[in-house]
């Protein structure tokens, strides 16, 4: 009995092995082969490719103990791969719950961001700046950046105009020190807690669906509460994004404009 367990947990080490050695084999081709993929068949990769990551949510909602050391590592290696993180940060909130699904969402993001930002520092560094050498965005923000960088990449990090993948491997390439580029990534926050909730909404919408005829009184009022805090940190969101971008258009055209007159 022991033995079978020892090998059910060899397994599961195996895949999680697997999964991440495969996230890092397919870094260099993970951008390419979404664009090309897309192009070539419209959507066809993407939707493989939430499938699968459908498929791995549920093997690892069938993990017990280990179950959140399996979801960081799968939101590792999607963040180092380029893979979209929507599906699995909803994912968390359904498997579990806002709370834990919140952060496990942010553990397993922050060391996806850190990974990939090391790498575009030192091992990817002429590959990531082809990629973005052609970026009016990250132009405009570098200089801001090298003078206020952790206040610009949390503003960055609140704002969904800039893509998250690929941004961690272009600050890479600013003078941003590691310390900093962490700390200003905990901007994510409050997007992530809206992603959860969202999540956790649709799991219990698929449980009450599945089985059971609970109480109607008491349904109604559980989801108006659900709908008034969804409804709460939608707008709280939606401000704070608001508040970011407004800060971003004032703090880079400052920074420009004194490099200019500096030189």
């Amino acid at each position: 009995m022991r033995n079978a367990g020892r090998c059910g947990l060899y397994g599961v080490l195996l895949r999680l092995v697997l999964w991440t050695g495969a996230g890092f084999l397919m870094l260099p081709l993970a951008p390419a082969l979404a664009q090309e993929g897309a192009a070539a068949a419209g959507h066809s990769l993407l939707d493989l490719l939430q499938s699968r990551l459908v498929e791995t949510l549920t093997w690892i909602n069938g993990l017990g103990a280990i179950a959140p050391v399996a979801f960081i590592l799968l939101y590792l290696v999607i963040t180092v791969a380029f893979v979209p993180a929507s599906i699995v940060t909803l994912g968390a909130g359904v498997v579990f719950g806002v709370v834990q699904g919140t952060v496990l969402v942010f553990i397993g993001a922050m060391l996806g961001a850190t990974a990939a930002f090391l790498v575009g520092r030192y091992l990817a560094r002429d590959w990531v700046a082809g990629r973005i050498a052609h970026s009016p965005k990250f132009q405009a923000i570098d200089d801001a950046i090298g003078r206020e960088g952790r206040k610009i990449i949390f503003l960055i990090r609140l704002s969904p105009a800039f893509p998250f993948n690929l941004l961690n491997y272009a600050l890479g390439l600013t003078q941003v020190p590691l310390k900093d580029y962490v700390l200003g990534t905990v901007g994510i926050v409050p997007g992530t807690v809206l992603y959860v909730y969202l999540g956790s909404l649709l799991g219990n919408l698929a449980m009450l669906g599945a089985g059971g005829e609970p109480d109607p009184q008491a349904a109604t009022a559980q989801w108006a509460l659900r709908i008034i805090g969804l409804l709460a940190t939608l707008a709280i969101t939606i401000y704070i994004t608001r508040i970011a971008r407004k800060a971003l258009r004032e703090a880079v055209p400052k920074e420009e404009a004194s490099g200019a007159s500096e030189s």
